[in-house]
């Protein structure tokens, strides 16, 4: 990764930084590839694990109302240092686990710690994004991606090699240990002032309260669209395979993989496209072939289709978020209020995404039909809502333009 412009320290930062979305990568996806045999290990149905994930989502949901607090009492930097040694502790129990409580004691753990995470490394990627005429955070999202492809891949070999998930994820968790020793010591030791001061987001003469808060509501719903269909083709991949199809294990594993191959490479292409097409062009393409790609995936019964179905999956989905933070930067006001709420709308899906698939494949349903029924609508509404929010960006741009 070039990084012009830059001071020495800070250049150390942006590598660390980048490390720091590569190894999150890593450890998230080295035990969502193993759920089906997690959910063997607790003893729960899929209608079950469903529920338990949608109660793991809801210690994020906790995490994020509480990240503001917590990181402007202490700093970034702390955050992810302290969140380091967490997640790195938490693996083991997970993978340990043999119950449901003992799976939601680890997963409180990880899932609070990483909304802090998630937070404080993509405010450090963008204070040194911005010092730069060239951005990063289209590709430093791409190394998360490179590090779910790469996280899922391992366990698959660990399933090829008999490895048990303890086994595995206490493999990952000393690896990890070991990368963030170096990442968390040379961050920005500083954080940036996050605030802007009252003048720059007072209420624009003549315009109404309710045309102020439109783009706010479109974000929150493009956020929790968006999540669906993250969450939808990574947690449930595998059990599209094992529980549809009767695969192995180690076959499961290869449609998560085959769905981070598709987001990874479209992460790291993504902004070449963008020049070509445009923002919303790439945008329009992108939800065109997340929508065939999931409809192929859960619709077509045969495996190999399956595995090609979240691939394009993956390449859909992959630039969803990129622009959805750069649609929240665009909202004025105080810095982070369209981005807090675009996350708000995130969480609200996290919560709720895999309980209504694990319901779904519950029923008399297969795992595929639940996953059609839960993403193609919603790639249906991010399409409505991103167009309707791209079309009162422009009239406020023109207005804003009217006035100067």
């Amino acid at each position: 990764m070039d990084h012009p412009q830059l001071s020495a320290r800070d250049r150390r930062a942006l590598v660390a930084t980048a490390g720091q979305f590569f190894v999150n990568g890593v450890m998230s996806a080295s035990f969502i590839a193993q759920s089906p045999q997690i959910r063997d290990r607790i003893g729960v149905s899929v209608e079950g694990f469903g529920l338990l994930l949608t109660i793991a989502a809801s210690f994020g949901l906790l995490g994020s109302l509480l990240a503001g607090r917590i990181i402007d009492a202490t700093s970034t930097r702390r955050v992810l240092t302290a969140g380091a040694v967490v997640m790195v502790l938490s693996l083991p129990v997970i993978g340990a686990a043999r119950s449901p409580a003992v799976w939601l004691l680890g997963m409180f753990a990880y899932t609070f710690v990483d909304v802090l995470v998630d937070i404080s490394m993509n405010l450090q990627g963008s204070w040194l994004s911005g010092r730069r005429h060239t951005p990063v955070m289209n590709r430093l999202h791409g190394l998360w991606s490179l590090g779910t492809f790469v996280g899922g891949l391992g366990a698959v070999v660990a399933n090829a090699a008999g490895l048990s998930t303890f086994a595995h994820l206490l493999i990952v968790a000393v690896a990890m240990a070991m990368v963030l020793a170096v990442v968390t010591r040379n961050l920005l030791p500083v954080d940036e002032d996050g605030h802007v001061p009252a003048a720059t987001h007072e209420p624009v003469s003549g315009v109404s309260r309710r045309t102020r808060l439109a783009p706010v509501v479109l974000l929150v719903l493009a956020g929790m669209f968006a999540v669906v269909g993250e969450v939808t083709g990574g947690d449930w991949a595998p059990f599209r395979l094992t529980d549809d199809f009767g695969a192995t294990a180690a076959v499961g594993s290869l449609a998560f993989v085959a769905y981070t191959v598709g987001m990874t490479s479209m992460r790291f292409g993504g902004d070449l496209l963008q020049l070509r097409l445009g923002r919303m062009g790439l945008h329009r393409l992108s939800v065109g072939i997340a929508t065939i790609g999931f409809a192929i995936a859960s619709l077509v019964p045969n495996e190999t289709a399956a595995i090609v179905g979240f691939l394009l999956a993956g390449v859909g989905v992959a630039t969803f978020m990129p622009k959805l933070y750069d649609d929240a930067a665009r909202i004025p006001g105080r810095r982070g209020a369209g981005l807090g709420a675009m996350t708000a709308g995130m969480r609200v899906a996290f919560l709720v995404t895999p309980a209504a698939v694990g319901w779904l494949a519950g029923t008399s349903l297969s795992v595929g039909a639940a996953i059609a029924i839960v993403t193609i609508p919603a790639m249906a509404g991010l399409a409505v809502v991103t167009e309707w929010n791209e079309r009162l960006l422009r009239q406020r741009a023109r207005r804003d333009a009217a006035t100067t």
